[in-house]
């Protein structure tokens, strides 16, 4: 089984607490494809930052449909 924490993720309470402490915001980004998802990934492991994923209800209707 995998450990989320392994590969860096935490719940938002930890995260926004970090944020208030560090002095730093935290972006959230939308997204639709693998495509921009990946986009997203490879900027936040390059600049170090946290980021908080949001898929629209669009997108998760999407999947079901397929």
């Amino acid at each position: 089984m995998v450990s989320y924490r392994e590969i860096g993720l935490i719940n938002t309470r930890d995260l926004f607490e970090k944020a208030l402490e560090g002095g730093y915001a935290i972006s959230g980004y939308n997204f639709n494809n693998m495509e921009q998802l990946q986009a997203i990934i490879k900027a936040c492991v390059a600049t170090e930052s946290p980021v908080i994923l949001q898929v629209s209800k669009g997108a998760r209707e999407y999947k079901r449909k397929c």
